[in-house]
């Protein structure tokens, strides 16, 4: 076919064009900019990249267009489809119809941890030899790319090749208003599903609590009878919405010890060890109240262990992986790219970037963090972007979500259009969070302060769901060169 999508720069479209050209398909897009990373690698794939938005670009009539869910209703290229008549459909929706289909979907599902569950998954499949795909929103390590169509035939004894996929609650596209995760379960009659966690979050599209907890309610119910739900038990809202809504289809529970797990007994229990020299997070794994061995995981933090055991419970009981041999293949997981990612050791000062900006992520990853790195300052330098970071919605968690922190230095807000009165109060949360904290009129400013004051062997975190202005580069120039 002859593709074009609307948007293509997006992290999600940028993967869908990379699964489009390695299934043979022709494919163009067009966006307003085509930065590193997502722009160089789609001129790498030879996809044709039109600037801007123009109608003309619809000139030769593609057989299909996918639009992207940034795109709005009054979009150049989104009016000129539907008067054409051209076949479009979401992004979503084009992986559900094209690469989904006749295989068996793994879906990961929550509010925290979905990247780094998705590529341990996709990493156990693919060690395993399962030749799973995969569509991530980030880079497993390792693996190299987001996204990969994997093996399409269906084998004697093991039926369909398994597909994993990062599943998003955000909307799919302008004409159809659902969560995108909806669109990747209930495929086959037997698809696999995991829910991390359910915290109200993307505030723009969930304007309270009750409608973030009916998207979920809606996933858990179209999760086929025959198939299997994996759920943190730990997690209060996850477990209540399983429990009331998963009537007939398997759940397996999973926790970590001493967790409270309600009236839930989890058979996947993972009891946090010891962190080796070189940082590497041991547990004891127990499946349904047998000692499957120690593990080892590369990637520190309890949070991670919690994400091991979710992603060793739908390999092995949803898709039949072997749990022994899991062991040495998830020992050798690095992580995935945006996750505790060190960038380098400028001048003796570690430089972290992580995707991490709600408080629950920020406080897990700066413990985990501390706990690989106990030496030395922990830094962290924190944007507030995403729609629902930039509002008041989390500001007393966020007041508690640096404790791990030694120095914070708290950048403004990523977004103007947030009324005054409805923004996270900066300088509220700086007040809070007492001398230790600062808020910084710029990234020059950050650089500057870091440059002049963090120490050798100190830890330096970046935290923000975007570019953050360059921050990454410009700290690790300004240290090597002081």
């Amino acid at each position: 076919m002859r593709v074009h999508l609307v948007g293509v720069s997006g992290t999600g479209m940028g993967a869908l064009a990379a699964l489009l050209v390695e299934a043979g398909h022709a494919v163009s897009g067009s966006d307003v900019a085509f930065d590193p990373p997502i722009g160089p690698a789609l001129e790498a794939l030879a996809v044709r990249c039109m600037h801007g938005y123009d109608a003309s670009h619809l000139d030769d009539r593609p057989d299909l267009v996918v639009v992207g869910n940034a795109i709005r209703r009054d979009n150049p290229e989104a009016v000129a489809a539907e008067r054409l008549g051209l076949k479009r459909a979401s992004m979503s929706g084009a992986l559900r119809e094209h690469f989904l289909a006749k295989r068996r979907p793994l879906v990961v599902a929550g509010t925290h941890g979905k990247t780094t569950t998705s590529a341990m998954c996709a990493w156990l499949l693919s060690r395993a030899g399962f030749d799973p795909g995969w569509f991530i929103g980030g880079i497993p390590k390792g693996l190299d790319r987001g996204a990969a169509i994997g093996s399409t035939r269906v084998r004697p004894g093991v039926g369909r090749a398994p597909f994993v996929v990062e599943g998003d609650e955000y909307d799919a596209v302008f004409w159809h208003k659902q969560p995108k995760f909806l669109d990747y379960i209930g495929v086959g009659p037997d698809d696999v599903a995991i829910i991390t966690s359910v915290e109200l979050d993307h505030i723009d599209i969930y304007p309270d609590v009750a409608s973030y907890e009916a998207a979920f309610r809606a996933f858990v119910r179209a999760v086929p009878p025959q198939g299997l739900l994996v759920c943190d038990a730990h997690d209060p809202r996850a477990r209540a919405i399983v429990s009331e809504e998963a009537r007939g289809t398997r759940v397996a529970w999973y926790a970590l010890e001493r967790d409270d797990t309600g009236d839930v007994t989890p058979t996947w229990l993972g009891a946090p060890a010891t962190v080796t020299s070189d940082g590497a997070q041991q547990f004891d794994l127990y499946v349904g109240g047998m000692s499957c061995g120690r593990y080892a995981l590369r990637v520190p933090g309890r949070h991670n262990v919690r994400n091991a055991v979710a992603a060793l419970a739908a390999c092995a009981e949803g898709m039949g992986a072997s749990v022994t041999d899991a062991r040495a293949h998830l020992a050798s997981f690095e992580g995935v790219r945006r996750r505790q990612d060190l960038l380098g050791e400028p001048d003796g000062v570690r430089v972290y970037d992580d995707f991490a900006h709600h408080p629950t992520a920020v406080d897990e990853t700066l413990r985990a963090l501390r706990s690989r790195h106990a030496q030395g300052q922990l830094w962290v330098a924190f944007e507030p972007r995403s729609a629902t970071a930039c509002r008041a919605l989390h500001q007393e968690a966020y007041a508690r979500a640096f404790d791990a922190a030694d120095r914070v230095l708290l950048a403004p807000l990523g977004r103007t259009n947030i009324p005054e009165g409805e923004r996270l109060d900066l300088a509220k949360l700086a007040g809070e969070l007492g001398n230790k904290a600062r808020v910084m009129g710029s990234v020059e400013e950050i650089v500057d302060v870091v440059v002049a004051e963090a120490k050798p062997g100190d830890t330096v975190a970046l935290f923000s769901n975007g570019a953050f202005g360059g921050l990454h580069g410009k700290l690790l120039k300004g240290l090597a060169a002081r």
